[in-house]
């Protein structure tokens, strides 16, 4: 009797043993827009960051070189394959990856949206309050342009493409932020969140005599800045993000002020959300606001 019942607990120690196995063995893949930008570093550095707490996910960041459809679409499709419980998306764009997104939710992978999401259903979305943050761009260089006695002239935009909902968002507040104003907004023009493209754009922008130019994600601020500073100034830059090349430009004069995420906020958070999902907890809220912070030379 008690060789079987040294035997029962034993099994009962394996069985329990299995269950925590497998409870722990979630994979979990981070995709971003890129791998340029050091925004999404910081996503995954965020991400990592919850991994090492919770010590029960399995998790790998990917990214296409640069933003394209069709390479994120190949990523989303890899990850499902490679036994993806849940996936951290930061979408490129809409609508692009919605098929994929489809076939991934039908393997029964969940869907976390960070940054940037798409026009399919998700567990949660962590993202900035876009469109607030740009208005909040448009007002500081609308109050900097007025505070020089400056009430009229032109404005431009480089934005990242005319897709990528995040920075179509920051674009729509920046521009409100002009409404009843006496100055133009010039046509928006798309660097693919390129520092070089963005910067022959702004530069461009320079030569028809704007007066302040807005940068609508990191690369585009980061050719804004360079092209100001090549420029010799003259002209009022802001944008977003806090990269260490950004943080400079800014230090250096060359941009007033930038709009400052949280990516690691969205990282970290997206992380914890994926396994609440997957331990079958519900989440309180289907969208969270990572917070934004305006970062000028005299708060860096």
């Amino acid at each position: 009797m008690k060789r079987i019942g040294v035997w029962l607990l034993l099994g009962v120690f394996l069985l329990a043993a299995a269950g925590v196995a497998s409870a722990r063995d979630y994979r979990i893949f981070l995709i971003t827009m890129d791998q340029m930008d050091q925004h999404w570093v910081t996503v995954d550095a965020g991400a990592r960051k919850a991994v090492e707490e919770l010590g029960n996910v399995s998790y790998q960041w990917m990214a296409p070189d640069v933003k394209d459809d069709a390479k994120q679409i190949e990523m989303i499709n890899n990850a499902v394959a490679a036994g993806a419980d849940a996936i951290l998306l930061a979408a490129n764009g809409p609508t692009a990856v919605i098929a994929a997104l489809r076939e991934a939710a039908a393997a029964g992978v969940k869907i976390i949206y960070v940054d940037s999401p798409a026009d399919f259903p998700a567990e949660q979305t962590l993202a900035t309050d876009n469109e607030a943050a740009g208005r909040i761009a448009g007002e500081t260089l609308r109050n900097a342009l007025e505070a020089k006695g400056i009430t009229s002239g032109k404005i431009g935009i480089v934005n990242v493409n005319a897709a990528t909902m995040s920075t179509v968002l920051r674009e729509r507040g920046f521009r409100a932020a002009f409404e009843g104003s006496g100055f133009e907004i010039l046509e928006t023009q798309y660097g693919e969140g390129d520092a070089a493209k963005s910067k022959d754009i702004a530069a461009n922008y320079i030569t028809q005599g704007v007066v302040g130019i807005f940068g609508a994600n990191e690369g585009s601020t980061v050719g804004t800045g360079n092209a100001i500073r090549e420029a010799g100034g003259g002209v009022i830059g802001v944008g977003f993000d806090k990269s260490n090349t950004i943080l400079q430009l800014v230090r250096d004069g060359h941009l007033l002020a930038v709009m400052a995420q949280n990516p690691d906020v969205m990282g970290y958070e997206g992380v914890k959300a994926a396994v609440a999902v997957l331990e079958g907890k519900t989440l309180e809220a289907d969208y969270v606001d990572t917070g934004v912070s305006v970062l000028t030379k005299d708060n860096i």
